[in-house]
C-alpha cells in the first residue's frame, strides 16, 4: 500500500462518516442536545477558534508535563526493579493497584490535597496514568536482554548498573516507545478528564462542562472535537519520536 493510499483512505472515510452524520441528523431530526450536525460544531469552532487554541495549550501543558514526570518516574523505576528483586516484588502489585483507581475519583481527592486553584493536581493525575503502561512495559523489555551479552559485558568487568545503561535500557527502548505510544493518548483523556472536577476553568475539559451546562451543545462538541485533534498530536508526536530513534539506531 502506498503513502497516499495510507494518508488519503481514512480521510476519505471520515468525509464519508461526515456526511451520513450531516445527513442522518437532518434526515431524523436529531435535537442538538442528543447529537449536533457537523456543520454547526464546525461553525463554532470557527466562532471560538482563539477560545479553543488557547484551552488546548493549557490542557496540552498538563498532558506534557504529566506524561513526561509519568515517563521518567516509570523508566527509572523499572531500571530499579528489574536490578532490585525485592523492591520489584513490592513495586509491581502497587502498579497493579494504581492501574485500577479511576481518575474520577482521584481527580477530586487531588485538588483537595494540592489545591483547586493550581495546574498541579491535573499533572499529577496524568502523571499516573502515563506511569503504568510505561513501567510495565519498559520493565518487560528490561527482561529481555540476552544474557549472553550480559555475561560477555560481566567478563570485561562492566558493573550491574554498567549493563543496565550500555545493554538492557537500550534494548527495552522497542518497550518503553511501546508504553509511550499508549501514554500519549492516556495523558490527554487524563488531562480532560481532571478538568471537570472544579478548579481552574482554562482547560478543555472544564470547557466543555461548562458549554454543556449552559446547552451549548454544538460548543461543546467544538471543544470535544480540541481534545480529539491534541490526542493524535500527542499520539503523532510519540510515533514520529520512536521513528526518528529508528533511523538513528540505523546508521
Amino acid at each position: 500500500m502506498t503513502t497516499t493510499v495510507r494518508v488519503l483512505a481514512p480521510i476519505a472515510l471520515g468525509l464519508v462518516l461526515l456526511a451520513v452524520w450531516e445527513g442522518a441528523v437532518a434526515l431524523l431530526d436529531i435535537p442538538p442536545y442528543l447529537l449536533p450536525a457537523p456543520s454547526a460544531i464546525g461553525a463554532q469552532v470557527a466562532i471560538i477558534l482563539p477560545g479553543l487554541v488557547a484551552a488546548g495549550l493549557a490542557t496540552g501543558t498538563n498532558a506534557f508535563v504529566g506524561l513526561v514526570g509519568g515517563a521518567v518516574l516509570a523508566i527509572a523505576m523499572a531500571a530499579l526493579a528489574s536490578r532490585i528483586r525485592w523492591l520489584q516484588s513490592i513495586v509491581e502489585p502497587l502498579v497493579a493497584a494504581i492501574a485500577v483507581v479511576p481518575i474520577v475519583a482521584l481527580a477530586p481527592v487531588l485538588g483537595t490535597m494540592l489545591g483547586a486553584a493550581s495546574e498541579t493536581p491535573r499533572q499529577v493525575v496524568v502523571g499516573i496514568a502515563a506511569f503504568v503502561p510505561i513501567f510495565v512495559n519498559t520493565l518487560r523489555g528490561l527482561r529481555r536482554s540476552d544474557p549472553v551479552h550480559r555475561d560477555l559485558l560481566r567478563a570485561n568487568g562492566a558493573s550491574g548498573w554498567q549493563i543496565t545503561w550500555h545493554l538492557t535500557l537500550p534494548g527495552a527502548l522497542p518497550y518503553v516507545f511501546t508504553g509511550l505510544n499508549v501514554a500519549s493518548s492516556l495523558a490527554v483523556i487524563s488531562a480532560v478528564v481532571a478538568e471537570y472536577f472544579g478548579g481552574l476553568q482554562n482547560g478543555l475539559g472544564s470547557r466543555i462542562a461548562s458549554a454543556a451546562a449552559q446547552s451549548g451543545y454544538a460548543r461543546a462538541w467544538s471543544y470535544v472535537l480540541a481534545a480529539v485533534v491534541l490526542g493524535l498530536l500527542f499520539y503523532v508526536a510519540t510515533l514520529l519520536l520512536e521513528r526518528s530513534r529508528r533511523r538513528a539506531a540505523s546508521t
